[in-house]
Parts: structure tokens; sequence; C-alpha cells
């Protein structure tokens, strides 16, 4: 565990903060028995994304009708993909303990294509189609993502980046998650029973209950509050559904006769589905989601970094991290997620709450997401956790990173007119230009609207370009990182007024994260061949 003088074999002296913050370090492996329970607790705090977006895509894509008895697989595809790229991005990536797994990003761009798609009223089931079309949409876009990262593209523009950029980056990953469906309307815009504050309520209050007030008292508080919440919620839930306070259909409602239903095992391997099918324009569709989610991904580095009490990620790690998840990318769409796979902003939250850093419990985690994939009834077992027990556990993880994406302006003069402004219209329109996006309602509505407009209607309105400033536009980390980066760099400013100057001195150098090539493929005791 981290001591005031810590020195860090990656990225150089430690914060303060985590001198009294931090469990476990980066590189600390705490004993096996506790890290199985820390990883489950990471799982955990993943479940809600994991199950939420292929439920929504099999939504879309009609398989509640046509193929009920595939969701199951969709589901615990996205769980083999998530543990899969996990595991590739903490041993052989950016070596972060960021756990990785399906994008909001990439699913807007998604939802458009099956619009399309459905559109053409294809000859067999719509999802048999549709499925392809985006696994074809999803390799490429990991591609590029691939040639990106290893390129060094996230890298050279990281020298552009300072903290007026990351923050209202970072601050809107929490931010724009404020209205998701667990937290507003746990029926995903179908009429039903609405919010059970109550419950919601009993996941919020022994959270901050177990992690803010009771940590002092026992250990397990510390390290476990997540793990023990949510067990306090999900057992009073399970209660009352069979108690028949919470009927069948409630969003309350613990649904065991589903466990009992799965499928022992699960056949999940590549091209499950079938051969990809590759269509341009849905391809520049999903290239836009990726864009927005690298971007998202980008902030998540400096989080955790900031959260473990590291320096900021130097532009070697950063590339490594986004080339990785290009990687994560191609094997999503391989496997036949539909989507795509990214850093996970609600397990960075988790390291804010529990303190909990340590690379090795997160590969534990990935480790059980793996596993969980192919056996049937241990994953729809934690597909049973009520949404407003998810909703609860997003308030406390979303404020979490809002706030870390937020104290990173201490570097930065804000007595500064200049520096005020910029942050203060970045975090707006990265609010208001996605709610915005939100009332035209789709792709195919802001394409017929960019049409119309005079003289230039004929270029915004091509399926290319609208889809491109829809995605982007509808995610409020990059409209307001764009918005950011292009002010910092445009009015005038101090490098010390601007924090650059602190930043730098923060910031690792590149030779402090070695390539797992040169890890494995270097023998000698030098500090550089031991930094990773």
């Amino acid at each position: 565990m981290s001591d005031d003088n810590t020195i860090s074999p990656e990225g150089g002296p430690e914060g303060p903060e985590s001198s009294s913050f931090i469990e476990y370090g980066i590189d600390e492996k705490p004993p096996l028995g506790e890290s199985v329970f820390l990883g489950f607790q990471h799982y955990l705090t993943m479940i809600g994304a994991t199950v939420a977006i292929p439920l929504a895509l099999a939504g879309a894509m009609g398989m509640f009708d046509a193929a009920p008895g595939q969701i199951g697989r969709l589901i615990g595809t996205f769980f083999v993909v998530s543990g899969l790229s996990t595991l590739a991005q903490t041993t052989i990536g950016n070596r972060y303990p960021i756990v990785q797994g399906g994008t909001f990003s990439m699913l807007a761009p998604a939802l458009a294509i099956i619009g399309v798609v459905a559109a053409r009223n294809p000859s067999g089931p719509l999802w048999e189609t549709a499925i392809l079309e985006l696994q074809g949409a999803v390799i490429v876009a990991g591609l590029v993502e691939v040639a990106i990262g290893y390129f060094g593209v996230m890298g050279k523009l990281k020298r552009y980046m300072g903290p007026i950029v990351i923050a209202p980056v970072i601050a809107l990953i929490g931010l724009a998650l404020f209205n998701v469906p667990q937290i507003t309307n746990p029926n995903f815009g179908a009429d039903g029973t609405g919010q059970n504050w109550w419950l919601l309520g009993i996941t919020l209050v022994s959270i901050i209950a177990f992690s803010q007030y009771l940590d002092k008292y026992h250990r397990v508080f510390r390290l476990f509050p997540v793990l023990i919440g949510i067990v306090v919620a999900w057992g009073f839930a399970a209660v009352m559904s069979v108690a028949g306070f919470y009927p069948p259909g409630s969003v309350s409602y613990v649904d065991f006769g589903s466990v009992a239903a799965a499928n022992l095992v699960q056949p999940i391997y590549p091209l499950q589905w079938g051969m990809p099918q590759f269509t341009p324009a849905f391809i520049i569709g999903m290239i836009a989601g990726m864009l927005a989610s690298a971007i998202e991904s980008f902030g998540d580095y400096h989080s955790v970094a900031r959260m473990a009490g590291r320096g900021a990620p130097s532009s070697r790690r950063i590339d490594h991290g986004i080339g990785m998840e290009g990687i994560g990318n191609t094997l999503a769409g391989i496997m036949g997620t539909g989507n795509g796979s990214t850093s996970y902003t609600e397990n960075v939250g988790a390291i804010g709450i529990t303190g909990v850093a340590s690379r090795y419990v997160v590969q534990i985690g990935a480790v059980v997401m793996l596993v969980v994939g192919f056996i049937g009834p241990i994953g729809q077992l934690f597909a049973t956790i009520p949404a407003p027990i998810v909703g609860g556990l997003y308030i406390v993880m979303f404020g979490q990173i809002t706030a870390v994406g937020l104290s990173n302006l201490k570097f930065i003069d804000l007595d500064s007119n200049r520096n005020v402004f910029i942050v203060g219209i970045a975090l707006f329109a990265g609010l208001a230009i996605p709610a915005y996006m939100g009332q035209v309602g789709s792709a195919a509505a802001f394409q017929e609207g960019l049409s119309g407009v005079a003289v230039i209607g004929g270029v915004l309105g091509s399926t290319v370009v609208a889809n491109t400033i829809f995605v982007i536009g509808s995610t409020g980390m990059a409209v307001g990182g764009i918005i950011a980066f292009f002010l910092d760099n445009t009015i005038d400013g101090t490098r010390e007024e601007r924090g650059l100057v602190e930043w730098e001195m923060m910031t690792e150098d590149d030779a402090d994260f070695v390539p797992f090539w040169q890890r494995f493929g270097s023998n000698d005791d030098t500090p550089a061949s031991r930094a990773d």
C-alpha cells in the first residue's frame, strides 16, 4: 500500500493525495481471495451498461419477437469480449487498471444502421441482416482506431491538450450520463411502473454510508462499499419480489425464473452470426462513433491516472491504449457484439470510491467476465439486478467522475477570464448540443434537415457528413472537448496561465512506459525495463 514517500515505477512520484486515499496502487497485488471479491465488485459496476447495450440493440433489431433465445447469447458475447479486451489492455496495452467493454458512443450509429437496414425490408429476419452489417462497420472502425493509436495520432495531439481541455472532457463523461434510463426511466422509454426511488435510494445511501462514514470502522467497508451496497439493495429487492410486493414486470422485480431457464453453456465463437457485410456509408457512421469513444477514453486515461495518484499519461501510453482499444473493437466486430469496445467510466469511478487501483484486481475481474459469458445462469443472475439499483450506483460513480474532471482546473489560473470563459462554454455546449440532437430524434431526421440548408445542403445532407456530425454532436465529451481544444489553442494565453507548465511537469516521460514487446524481450534489470 502507498505511503507518503512512495515512488511510482510508472510515471514518477505519486500525487500527495494518494498516500491517504489509495488502498492498493496500480502495481500492487492484494491477496488472491481479496482480489477475487474486489474483481467481482468491478464486474458489478459495469454490468448495467454491459446488459443495457445488447438489450437496446436486441430491441431495435426485433430479437425479442424473432429470436428471444439468442438474446442471452448476445449478452454473453459482450461479457466474453469485455474480458478478453480488458486482459489485453491491462497486459499489453496501456497497462492502466481500466476495464474495457461496450460503448454508448457506438450505439447511436448502430441504431441508425439498423433503421436503414429495416427500411430496406430484408428478406429474412431483420436481426440476421442488421448484425452482419454492424459487424462489418465495427471491424473497419476498429482497424482505423488501431492505426490512429499505433501511428501516434492521439499522442501528437496531447501536446495541445492541457487541463482546460481535459477538465471538461472528463467532467462531461459524468454529466452527460445524468439522464440515463436507469436513473430517470428504468422502463427504457416504454410504459411501466416508473422509477422506484426507494430502491435507488437504498443503493445510494448504502454506498455512501459504507464508503464515507463507516470506512474508518472496518477495512471491509473501505474496500467493498459498492459490492456491499449492491448486495444490500439486491437482497431487499429479492425479498420484496418473493413476498409479492414487487410484481413481475416491475422495474424492481428480481426474476429468478429467468436464471433457471438460461442455457448452462452458451456457444460463443468468432463469426457466430455469419460473415460480416461491409457497407461504406455504415462504416463512416461507425468511425464517427469510434472517434467519440476515443476522445472519451483519452479523458478516462487521465482520470484513472489522477485517481491512482499518478502523473498524467505520456503520449506513448495514450497511443498504446487507443491502439489496443482498436484491437478490442475489431475483436468485438469479429465476435459479433454489434457494438465496439472502450474504457468503462463506471470502473474508473469505482477506483475513486474504493481506493483500489490495482491492475491485478481488474485482471481478476476480467477473468470473471470471461467465464460468466459462457455460463448462462451466472450471467442471467446478474442480469436480474433491478435497474433502480444500477441507477443508484451510477449516481455515485458518475458524480465521482465529474468531480475528478473538475479537479484538474486547480492547475490553471481561475482568475483568468479567458480560462473561465473556455471552460464554461465547453461544459454548457457539451450538455446543450447533445440535448438538441436528442430532440431531433434520429440520424435520418438530422440528415433530412441538413439537406434543406441553402447552398451547401447537398454536402451537409450526404449520409457520410450528416451521420458523422450527428454522432459526434450527440456525444457530450466530444462536443466539449472539440470546443475547448479549439478555443484554448486559438485565444491568447500564457503557458503558465493555461496550466501547461505544471501539467508537463506532472506528465510521465515516454520512457516510463515500456511496450510489451520490450518488456518480454529484455532480460536486463535497468529501471526502464522494470517500469511496467
